[in-house]
């Protein structure tokens, strides 16, 4: 059994803050390592459920966060940007099921440091006039192999809004949101022992698991935060401008649409 970890930060118990989530500083230090034990803690329980390989992807900012002597021996790690896919790089169709582990509420949603791949470009990304955050986006794309989701782990806002996309998931909720920066956490030890306990159960229900997919054709539609941040969008020569915010982008894939949504992200570096 095959098994692929998707590794963010903002979802993981303790960790409420911007500064927790940037590199360069004691907060973020301690931050990566709450992620790096909490991935631990989904790979011991996948380990205990049969897995026979286990790839684990960093997918936070730089993707150079998770701490590859702490990683669990049973693991390969891929770190590091760009890469093919980013949030889900060496994804393939024979791997069993997908993990994500500290992920987050979808831009404009209520959740901790909810935001949709960049916080500063994007209001909101909707396929075929659905918002999706980060897990139903890579889920989607994950749905096109034939690989579910199985688990999903992060704050109760990102358990909220994945749950009708990925009903028979295990989605194990480590903190309630209180606002955008803060939080009730569970203790790190029993956020480790319900994240364990979840990838236990969730491989065990594997044959209960379908894949999330989105129906062609796909319509992408982009909410920028700013109309500057339109502007530079619009010069892509098939975007379609919409008004002062939105915008479309033709995509054959769900996997065309990840990659529109990761140049424009890149884009909106020149306007900050």
């Amino acid at each position: 059994m095959r098994i692929y970890v998707s590794a963010d930060i903002e979802g993981v118990a303790g960790v409420v803050s911007p500064e927790q989530c940037r590199p360069g500083n004691t907060e973020y230090e301690r931050a990566r390592r709450l992620m790096t034990e909490e991935v631990n803690a989904a790979i011991e329980g996948a380990l205990e459920a049969g897995a026979s390989e286990i790839l684990v992807n960093d997918a936070h900012g730089p993707m150079t966060n998770l701490l590859p002597e702490a990683l669990h021996a049973s693991a390969e790690l891929i770190l590091g940007k760009p890469k093919p896919l980013n949030m889900f790089a060496g994804l393939t169709p024979d791997f069993d099921a997908v993990f994500c582990i500290g992920h987050h509420a979808r831009a404009g949603g209520f959740g901790i440091l909810a935001h949709t791949t960049n916080g500063f470009a994007f209001r909101a990304v909707c396929i075929n006039g659905r918002e999706l955050g980060e897990p139903g986006l890579y889920g989607a794309y994950a749905g096109t192999l034939g690989v579910p989701v199985a688990l999903v782990t992060g704050d109760d806002r990102c358990a909220r809004e994945n749950r009708d996309l990925f009903p028979e998931a295990e989605l194990v909720e480590v903190k309630q949101a209180l606002g955008n920066r803060a939080g009730r956490n569970l203790p790190v030890a029993a956020a480790r022992r319900a994240i364990r306990d979840g990838a236990l159960r969730a491989l065990r229900r594997l044959g209960e698991m379908k894949p999330f997919v989105i129906e062609p054709p796909l319509t992408l539609e982009f909410e920028m935060n700013h109309p500057s941040l339109a502007d530079l969008a619009a010069v892509l020569p098939p975007a379609r401008r919409i008004d002062a915010l939105r915008l479309e982008l033709p995509a054959a894939s769900v996997g065309d649409a990840i990659g529109w949504m990761n140049a424009i992200s890149a884009m909106s570096a020149f306007l900050r």
